[in-house]
């Protein structure tokens, strides 16, 4: 489960979810609480206040965490998202491109079939991909549905291995 709906799902359980799980998302990130404050503007006497339990979170505070925790993973409106099979998705090696002179963060989209595609996609506007990359089966329905730009996977060479294996496979 992405970091920022851990956030989001604990401070509707719990303050002290909430805490707990602020601590493991800081921690995922790498950062302290100091760290996380200097990013974030909040003020490091608030954070301090809110991990240790003299505090609640006010309404803007959580915003201000999840907008944060959103710019630190990449997730707030500066990727692109890529839909495919699991085992297609752990040879991406990347998880940066440069377009220009921009840098794009790449997420993945784990998806078995055809409708978790398709959810998947959603998920993936909705997340706030400026982009969407996915295999030609869904790619037509998702630019019926969305509203940002889809690209669609042309495999050529791994197309060609697979004729090949299978031919072998005739044969033996």
């Amino acid at each position: 489960m992405p970091n920022v709906d851990r956030v989001m799902r604990a401070a509707f359980h719990s303050d002290d979810n909430l805490r707990e799980t602020l601590k493991e998302v800081f921690g995922d990130l790498g950062l302290s609480a100091r760290e996380f404050s200097k990013a974030s503007g909040i003020p490091q006497s608030t954070l301090y206040k809110i991990l240790s339990g003299h505090r609640e979170p006010n309404i803007t505070t959580l915003r201000q965490i999840v907008r944060t925790i959103r710019q630190l993973e990449g997730s707030e409106g500066n990727f692109i998202a890529i839909i495919a099979a699991r085992p297609v998705l752990d040879k991406i090696t990347e998880k940066k491109t440069k377009i220009g002179d921009r840098m794009l963060n790449l997420r993945e989209y784990s998806a078995t079939n055809i409708e978790e595609a398709i959810i998947a996609a959603i998920r993936a506007e909705r997340d706030g991909a400026l982009a969407l990359v996915c295999a030609p089966i869904v790619s037509p329905t998702v630019e019926k549905i969305l509203s940002i730009p889809v690209a669609t996977i042309i495999p050529k060479d791994s197309v060609m291995r697979a004729i090949e294996v299978a031919a072998r496979k005739i044969e033996g």
